[in-house]
């Protein structure tokens, strides 16, 4: 099956459920306010694309390559980014609602994850090094065998991360949130 070449073209207000957009490359494209939700993005090419104000909640994502990829606003539960073609993985979340993603065993590198919430998101055995968490809302989210080395977490909250069962050599995290450091001790720490 031959797939498509677009480049520089913008989508807006467009239900790809209704429309399904062809697989195939697409380069230096901006999707607004579009809807993805439980799609079949798999073996789509995405790259220095931008989707505002998108929801790609439960799409499937086999073999999708996202490369440079700025995601601002979208509504993204449910995504399996350990099944996106790694290669060149690359992304910013700015403001996005990433609920029970899924980056299990991803290598992703320098992500920015700004005023996102990442509840009960996986990031089991994920490579998060010098990624920087600002603002968001860690709930929940799974942090087992993650390599969190140089990542900055100073602004964000309700993480519980394991320090014994991590790799958090030169990460950064604010004394008002050091309890989501030590809960496995269930010692009582005085905020006042």
């Amino acid at each position: 099956m031959s797939q498509i070449y677009i480049s520089d073209q913008d989508f807006q207000n467009i239900n790809f459920n209704d429309q399904p957009l062809q697989t195939g490359e697409y380069e230096n494209c901006t999707f607004r306010n579009c809807s993805f939700e439980y799609t079949d993005l798999s073996d789509f090419s995405f790259t220095d694309c931008e989707f505002i104000g998108c929801n790609l909640s439960m799409a499937k994502l086999v073999k999708t390559a996202f490369r440079s990829i700025r995601f601002k606003e979208c509504k993204m539960f449910g995504l399996q980014f350990n099944e996106c073609n790694a290669f060149g993985l690359s992304f910013t979340f700015d403001g996005c609602a990433l609920n029970n993603a899924v980056f299990y065993n991803t290598s992703v590198k320098k992500t920015l994850f700004i005023n996102s919430k990442l509840i009960e998101t996986d990031f089991a055995e994920c490579d998060l090094s010098n990624s920087v968490f600002k603002s968001c809302d860690l709930s929940g989210a799974v942090f087992d065998r993650t390599n969190l080395e140089k990542a900055d977490l100073r602004t964000s909250f309700n993480y519980s991360i394991d320090p014994s069962l991590n790799r958090l050599k030169k990460a950064k995290f604010s004394l008002a949130e050091v309890h989501g450091l030590l809960y496995k001790f269930d010692i009582e720490i005085d905020r006042s």
